[in-house]
């Protein structure tokens, strides 16, 4: 991977972990359900008359659009409001690389190896860890709908890998239409609509700093730049770097929020995102070694041949053949 290209990984990684602490931020201005539906107005708005026609069925893009705008999201945001730390959160969030698998072995057949399983183990491990540390300051209806979050997350990726759409901002720029009204209808039957109405009156330039930035800078740019990385790169070398992820959420919600790390917190996200790690690349790691492919004899020529002969033999000349070696000549058959 390039250096330039190094940098774009880690700046979209970054940019996500960030993410974290901004949508904090914007759930002070907004209530969650309605903050995500502004999320992906604005998301696909104007950018969906500016990147043409969609590249896939229309199947792909409604169930992405309800899986991962409308159910991943909406967990996320409401598990969020409702006291789950940003950066606990960006880190259970990664849980979803083991529900991906596990969705992928039912509906793809896609069986884990030896190296996925304990990795699959590890990081669940990890998550148990998570929610004693959080079970410890708060209750748990947060982190069980992060967990939730990332569950329809991983059905999501599973889907994604269906579609298979060429043009991966394409894709994610007309995924951000679908959850855009079923989320709005939810945050008016929930939410209610004084809650919503009074939410836009008192909008300020911190409520639209978070709306533009989760939906500009970490869907349209993020989910673009990562999709650029991957077509040009294999998978297992760009998706390890989604690891940093919850590095940077829990450095920023330390820096900016005043989050602290507790020692519970510190264990389950080396459990976490160790386990991730081997689950993400058991495929590499656990497949054989491809043999080498044997290299063909070189090409004999006469002593007398050019230098070139070697290299392209048909060009090469030939000797004359000897007349001991030719058959005899046959009979010439006598006339009638």
């Amino acid at each position: 991977m390039r250096p330039s290209h190094l940098l774009l990984a880690v700046l979209v990684a970054a940019v996500w972990g960030v993410n974290f602490v901004v949508i904090e931020i914007g759930l002070d201005h907004f209530p969650p359900l309605l903050f995500s539906a502004l999320r992906f107005l604005a998301a696909a708005l104007p950018a969906v008359f500016l990147v043409g026609r969609p590249k896939v069925a229309w199947k792909w893009i409604l169930a992405v659009g309800l899986f991962l705008g409308v159910a991943k999201f909406g967990l996320l945001f409401v598990g969020m409001d409702v006291g789950m730390p940003a950066g606990l959160s960006s880190l259970v969030l990664q849980i979803q690389a083991v529900f991906t698998a596990l969705i992928a072995y039912v509906v793809l057949g896609e069986r884990p190896n030896r190296i996925g399983a304990i990795g699959m183990t590890v990081a669940l491990g990890g998550i148990a860890v998570a929610a004693v540390s959080e079970g410890q300051s708060g209750p748990l209806t947060g982190f069980a709908l992060v967990i939730a979050a990332a569950a329809c997350w991983g059905v999501s990726n599973v889907v994604t890998r269906k579609a298979a759409a060429p043009d991966a901002l394409n894709f994610m720029v007309w995924v951000s239409t679908v959850p855009v009204l079923p989320l709005l209808a939810l945050s008016l039957l929930t939410e209610g609509w004084d809650r919503d109405v009074a939410a836009l009156r008192s909008l300020d330039w911190q409520g639209v700093g978070a709306v533009v930035f989760v939906a500009w800078i970490a869907t349209v740019f993020g989910f673009g730049a990562w999709g650029w990385l991957l077509r040009r790169h294999p998978a297992s070398t760009v998706a390890p770097f989604s690891l940093l992820v919850p590095v940077f959420g829990m450095s920023a919600a330390a820096l900016f929020l005043g989050e602290s790390i507790t020692p519970l917190q510190g264990c389950a996200a080396v459990l976490l995102v160790g386990g991730v790690t081997l689950t993400s690349l058991s495929g590499r790691l656990g497949k054989p070694p491809t043999p080498p492919t044997p290299t063909p004899p070189p090409t004999q020529v006469p002593p007398s041949a050019p230098a070139w002969a070697a290299t392209d033999p048909d060009l090469a000349p030939h000797p004359d053949p000897d007349p001991l070696d030719q058959p005899p000549p046959r009979p010439e058959p006598s006339p009638a």
